[in-house]
């Protein structure tokens, strides 16, 4: 009869689709590496032709997870020991992973809520100190120095992040968020949301120690680094966080004589386009501008950020959502962003590690994550 068999089938269709809900539901990353990932890996999109640091092979891994971590932050490869540090800011400490045997441990306790970190040509570690609002190197004889801790008879904000240039000098942002909060440092007891003095980036000279300002022109300069050859130097700003008016973006400024900064501009917007869960693919785009559709634009925040030999720019990104939030690569030459590693966690923070500084290593939220790329980290530091 006709009507058993077309409720069969019916109930067939039924039962197939249910199935291949769950089996995608099914299939969501699993992060413990229990469940392999099928290679080539997802979460790696290629959004440019340009973006050729994805390998066919490999996986992002999360080497670091831990129920007690709160906001991982300010990751540094150090080549000698071999091993990443990083901070935890709210619970006060520095953490340790090698590269023997994956082992993490706490390398240092208390840290003054400790933010950015970075190893000089000298493999000491350097260090912003959001409690004590300083910016510190600890030599190797086990004591410290600091290096700054005020400017123009002030207090800094809170120093954030920090980089070295091979002549010594070393180049630090001043946002203030360590300064905003109990949580993350010391809120001052003076204001709840204004700075001590104006965020801005400052320079160290490696020679003589003297402070100067380099530029104020950010709304809150957060994550920093440099060209492949030094002579530019790239800060994300956060501003928005606190300022309604602040652009969500990557300024660059050309630097003259090694030590000044000039010709500010943006670099890249934090703007983007996703579909779902995932990024706008090239098709999708060119579907849709043919079709002359919209698909409304998000941006999140750019934080800690590297470049890469090539001079693409990896950003750590987040506060948007599944499909946002991870890592935005951004070519060099026009600042368009050309890929992403997206990631189940808001991402804090990036560097460049490993036996062939080819291994990204990325802070997010209460994990650690690492991933093989095809291209090189442009600095030692």
């Amino acid at each position: 009869m006709n009507t058993p068999s077309s409720f069969s089938r019916r109930s067939f269709l039924t039962a197939a689709a249910t199935a291949v809900a769950g089996a995608a539901a099914a299939a969501e990353r699993d992060w413990t590496g229990k469940i392999p990932t099928r290679y080539p890996d997802p979460d790696i999109v290629a959004l440019d032709k340009r973006f050729k640091a994805k390998l066919g092979n490999t996986p992002i891994q999360r080497i670091h997870h831990s129920a007690n971590t709160l906001w991982t932050e300010g990751p540094a490869w150090n080549a000698v020991g071999r091993y990443l540090l990083w901070s935890d800011i709210p619970n006060n400490i520095q953490q340790r992973w090698i590269e023997d045997d994956g082992h993490v441990s706490t390398f240092r306790n208390p840290v003054n809520n400790t933010n950015g970190n970075t190893f000089d040509y000298e493999g000491r570690q350097l260090s912003c100190e959001h409690l004590t609002r300083r910016v510190v190197r600890h030599e190797h004889n086990g004591s410290l120095t600091v290096l700054a801790d005020g400017f123009d008879g002030r207090h800094f904000n809170a120093p954030n992040d920090v980089v070295v240039h091979p002549n010594g000098d070393i180049w630090f942002t001043d946002p203030g968020y360590g300064g905003l909060m109990n949580y993350e440092g010391a809120r001052s007891p003076s204001t709840s949301v204004e700075p001590h003095q104006k965020e801005a980036v400052y320079r160290i000279d490696g020679k003589s120690g003297q402070l100067t300002k380099a530029t104020d022109e950010c709304f809150k300069p957060n994550g920093l680094c440099f060209s492949p050859d030094y002579k530019k130097l790239y800060v994300a700003d956060t501003g928005a966080s606190h300022y309604p008016n602040a652009p969500k973006n990557i300024k660059v400024w050309d630097i003259l004589d090694g030590t000044k900064l000039v010709k500010g501009r943006e670099f890249a917007s934090m703007k983007a386009r996703i579909v779902g869960d995932r990024p706008e693919s090239e098709s999708e785009k060119a579907t849709r501008e043919k079709n002359r559709t919209r698909l409304d634009e998000v941006a999140g925040f750019a934080d800690g950020i590297r470049c890469d030999t090539e001079g693409n720019i990896w950003a750590s990104a987040g506060w948007v959502g599944a499909g946002y939030d991870g890592v935005h690569i951004f070519a060099g030459t026009d600042g368009q962003r050309i890929g992403q590693s997206l990631l189940p966690e808001i991402c804090s923070n990036v560097c460049f590690g490993g036996a062939k500084r080819n291994r990204l290593f990325m802070t997010a939220s209460t994990s650690v994550y690492a991933v093989y790329v095809e291209t090189q980290g442009a600095h030692i530091t």
